[in-house]
């Protein structure tokens, strides 16, 4: 049966032909837990038209959302995916701040499994045969401070593109992790390759779908910081 969940979007990230939209539902002002709108495409990314509001905006984080859903439609550690409604608009009915997301915050003391590394990053990835055994894929977490990266990439054999990396310390382990929050990549990728150190922030760190190599890659799909950060 169709239902409408009120959601405080802490993600508005890219994905391959669409977008990752997730936030933490809110009962009564309280959190309930994780919800991920997808789509029925095979990848179940969201269409612009299908995560717009009515007056063509599109969800921040911090906003507060009316979402209508189908059903739950979990799949191994996505758990928190919600078969959205494609025929009815989203309404932003609030915005919260800073001061409201250390109450949302998740309390583990680590990403998932650690240990498992790319070439180019640390602790960012998990093998999918361990994936399978988790039951979340979102995660808020609170960091002292995070250094984004501007980096150069092998696009193919005959080019290069630019990329953008966040490298913090979470508990007692350090990460370094693809960034696909669009206001960010949008902001650092126009500037020279280098390290840009930024202060106290909120992360949203999403263990995306399963890649070629059999790895889940953990994902900073959203930054919030304390001190502001780029225009959207």
């Amino acid at each position: 049966m169709p239902i409408t969940k009120s959601i405080v979007c802490l993600a508005n990230s890219r994905k391959p032909n669409g977008r990752c939209v997730a936030g933490i539902e809110l009962a009564q002002g309280r959190r309930v837990g994780w919800i991920r709108p997808v789509s029925a495409r095979d990848h179940e990314e969201l269409s612009e038209n299908e995560y717009q509001y009515p007056d063509g905006c599109h969800p921040r984080p911090l906003d507060v959302i009316d979402v209508p859903l189908i059903e739950p439609k979990p799949w191994d550690y996505q758990q928190e995916n919600w078969l959205l409604d494609p025929s009815k608009r989203w309404e932003r009915v609030d915005r919260l701040t800073w001061d409201d997301l250390p109450k949302l915050a998740d309390s583990s003391e680590r990403l998932w499994y650690n240990l498992y590394s790319s070439q180019n990053g640390k602790n960012d990835r998990v093998p999918l045969r361990y994936a399978k055994t988790l039951v979340s894929s979102l995660q808020l977490i609170r960091v002292d401070h995070v250094t984004l990266s501007v980096i150069t990439s092998p696009a193919d054999y005959r080019r290069t593109r630019r990329r953008l990396q966040g490298m913090f310390r979470y508990g007692r382990d350090d990460y370094r992790l693809w960034v696909t929050d669009p206001i960010y990549e949008r902001e650092y990728l126009a500037r020279q390759v280098g390290d840009y150190p930024i202060g106290e922030s909120f992360v949203t760190v999403s263990l995306g779908e399963p890649h070629i190599d059999e790895h889940c890659y953990k994902l900073i799909a959203a930054i919030m910081e304390r001190n502001g950060g780029p225009n959207p």
